[in-house]
This record gives structure tokens, C-alpha cells and sequence, in this order.
């Protein structure tokens, strides 16, 4: 289906930060898969874990234990400081989840219809009750009518949320640590903190979409750490897998015990070799110290960007965190997408003025200054128009 604007462009290998086209042409890729790819392409341990295991077991259900899975839900509890997992296939589905356990625990409290407050700006996903979350009405267009049940507030307004929580048969607040979608949004220090204390004072849940930031991208393990809270939900995917689909949706104390059998459930989700996958990815980022390595990589792309953009006309604002940067113009920029693929560079346009980065956690200091050299290239070229 045309669903998709493809560039045109074929990748048929990659080695940690580049890609090679059918052409033999090479690209340095500071998208990484949208934020999966946080290993970067065809690492050998995570390639590794995945031959070794197809080679013994793919696939056997839920409706038996899985080894590698418990493992996996075990090491994400030690990480979090959250309880218990379910996994699935994507953001979407853990997203899903998580709303599935607010309406479900509304209604173990005698609420008819739950409501969730969510944020604008936000991008949950593109099932029906992710996208009846995500705070961007261009992406409801066309698939209307959106499932009921939320209240959106403007983002990074603690007291918005705290006049919407007024309502009775508001269960929990849905919340990015940092906008992805929505521009690379970074909101103010404390955030999630003040969250934190108005859903301990008001009895709601407090869920994390944790999709794009998770994974050491903001060169945390995960974004609310930022904050020193533990949240009740927590929605995982993209860099979890480094490429191999799965999601996970973890939850502590009451949030944690909603889901009974038979309630919720997944085919394939979290099976032996998705799980061998994510293990390995968790090994190298803790073997390799990538978590501390995107906060320092950040620091160093994030001021050579203010430095060499931050006083160009054309230019409103350059910010980020760890491996999570964005570029704000003053005018829509999606030509730059095409523009950086015909210069060997992978970057991505959100929120139509907003040049978004998501470079793998393991690049070298070069590497990581030829994507700051080339992009501000592109965009100095891009503001000065035609020759």
C-alpha cells in the first residue's frame, strides 16, 4: 500500500554507523531506524544472539514459559525499578497495553468510563486507542471517529494537568519524557517530578512512553531517570530490540497486578529469539558503557551545533538531550531529507521545521563530528537558498 513516502533508495548492508545502497554508495546514518538501531547496524553480538538462538528455538507462544523472556523481564526490573513485564511486537502495542491497565484499574475502582489525560504534541502510536492518545491531530485526519476516554493538555504544564486531574474519573496521565515526534521537545527540569507528586496526591497513574527515549538515548537508561522518580507504567520499544521487533510494557504495585489471565495477550510477543535479541542489546550497552557514552556524545554534537548554528538567521532554536537533538528553522524544511540522502547522510524532518537526529550510541567522536559537520552544511546551504 502508498501508505509510506519512500525515498529512492536501497540499503543492502550496514556496518555500525554506515549504510551501503545497491549502488555500492555509502551513507552515514544519523537516523538509526528512527531510534532502533541504537547499536548501529549489523552488530556482531546482536547478530550473534540471533543466529545462535534460530538456530535452537524461534517461536513457542505464551501459553508455555519462556526462558530467555523471564530473563529479559528480570533485567528490565533491575533497570526501571518496575516489577513486571508484557512484551509484544512494537511501541504501539505497549502503548496499548498501558491503556488497557489504566481502564481496566479505573474500573476495578468502580469507574464507569476512565479517562487518561495525555499531552499535546505527543505520538503514541497508530492503533486505535495509541492514536486516540497521541496529542497531533494531524495523524487523527481520516480516522475519526478517535476512541473517547481523553483529556489532552498543552505539554511541560504541570498545572494544566493538574486542572484536567480535577475530574473525577480521571485514572492516570500519559507522558513522553521528551517529544519525539512532536520536535524534540525537552521540557523544563522537574517535570516528571511534579507529575509525580500530583499522581501520588490524587491517587492516578503515572505511564511513560518510553519508546524513543529508552534504551540510554538520553544518555539515561531511560528518560524519567533524569527526574530520580520511578513511574507506575513504562512503555518500551525501538532501541530495545536494535532492529528485531518487540515492546514491552512494565508496571509496578497496582498497575503491575491489572493484567490477569486471559485479559491481554500477544502471539508472538516476547518470544525466544526477540528476547535473545534485547538481551544481547542490554549486554553490550552495560558491557560498553553506551549509556554514558550518549550523554558525553550529546554534550559534544549538541555545542557544536549551537556554536555553528545556534546565531544563524534562519535558525530558532538547537536543543536535545544525550542522542535526542533537533534543530528548529524558522520555515518548513522537509527538502533537507533529500537533500542530506544525496550528500550520504540519513536525518529526519518532524513537526515540519524541526531537523530531527537519532545517530547510533556507539559512534566514535569523527564520526559523530562529520554528521554535526555535515548537517550544519546542509542547513547553512538550505537558509541561503539558491546560488
Amino acid at each position: 500500500m502508498s501508505n509510506y513516502g519512500r525515498l529512492d533508495v536501497t540499503f543492502t548492508h550496514g556496518s555500525g554507523v554506515r549504510l551501503y545502497d545497491d549502488a555500492g554508495r555509502e551513507y552515514l546514518d544519523a537516523l538509526c531506524g528512527i531510534a532502533v538501531c541504537g547499536l548501529g547496524h549489523a552488530h556482531p553480538d546482536v547478530a550473534r544472539a540471533l543466529a545462535e538462538q534460530a538456530a535452537r528455538l524461534v517461536h513457542t507462544s505464551n501459553l508455555y514459559r519462556i526462558e530467555r523472556q523471564e530473563r529479559l523481564a528480570e533485567k528490565l526490573a533491575a533497570l526501571t525499578g518496575l516489577e513486571r513485564s508484557f512484551f509484544c511486537n512494537s511501541g504501539a502495542e505497549a502503548n496499548e497495553a498501558a491503556l488497557k491497565i489504566a481502564r481496566k484499574h479505573g474500573h476495578q475502582q468502580g469507574i464507569e468510563r476512565p479517562v487518561v489525560i495525555a499531552m499535546n504534541g505527543s505520538f503514541h502510536g497508530r492503533t486505535m486507542a495509541a492514536l486516540s492518545a497521541t496529542g497531533n491531530p494531524k495523524v487523527h485526519a481520516g480516522f475519526t471517529p478517535l476512541l473517547d476516554g481523553f483529556l489532552h493538555v498543552p505539554y511541560d504544564d504541570v498545572d494544566a494537568v493538574g486542572a484536567a486531574a480535577a475530574r473525577a474519573d480521571v485514572v492516570a496521565v500519559m507522558v513522553d519524557p521528551r517529544l519525539g515526534e512532536g520536535g524534540v521537545g525537552v521540557p523544563q527540569p522537574r517535570y516528571l517530578a511534579a507529575l509525580r507528586k500530583l499522581c501520588d496526591d490524587r491517587g492516578l497513574l503515572l505511564m511513560v512512553d518510553e519508546v524513543q527515549t529508552g534504551m540510554g538515548r538520553t544518555g539515561r537508561w531511560f528518560g524519567f531517570q533524569h527526574d530520580d522518580i520511578v513511574p507506575d507504567v513504562v512503555t518500551l520499544a525501538k532501541g530495545l530490540g536494535n532492529g528485531v521487533p518487540i515492546g514491552a510494557c512494565l508496571a509496578r504495585g497496582a498497575a503491575a497486578e491489572v493484567l490477569g489471565p486471559g485479559t491481554h495477550g500477544s502471539t508472538f510477543g516476547g518470544n525466544p529469539l526477540v528476547a535473545a535479541a534485547a538481551l544481547a542489546v542490554i549486554e553490550v550497552i552495560e558491557r560498553d558503557d553506551l549509556v554514558a557514552r550518549a550523554a558525553t556524545l550529546g554534550k559534544r554534537m549538541l555545542t557544536a551545533f549551537r556554536d555553528r548554528l545556534g546565531a544563524l538567521a534562519g535558525v530558532r532554536e538547537v536543543r536535545g538531550h544525550g542522542l535526542m537533538l533537533g534543530i528548529v528553522l524558522e520555515q518548513p524544511c522537509a527538502d533537507l531529507v533529500k537533500q542530506a540522502l544525496a550528500a550520504g547522510l540519513l536525518i529526519n524532518v518532524t513537526a515540519d521545521r524541526v531537523v530531527r537526529l537519532l545517530p547510533p550510541l556507539i559512534m566514535s567522536d569523527a564520526e559523530a563530528d562529520a554528521i554535526v559537520d555535515r548537517v550544519s552544511t546542509l542547513i547553512e546551504q538550505f537558509l541561503a537558498g539558491p546560488a
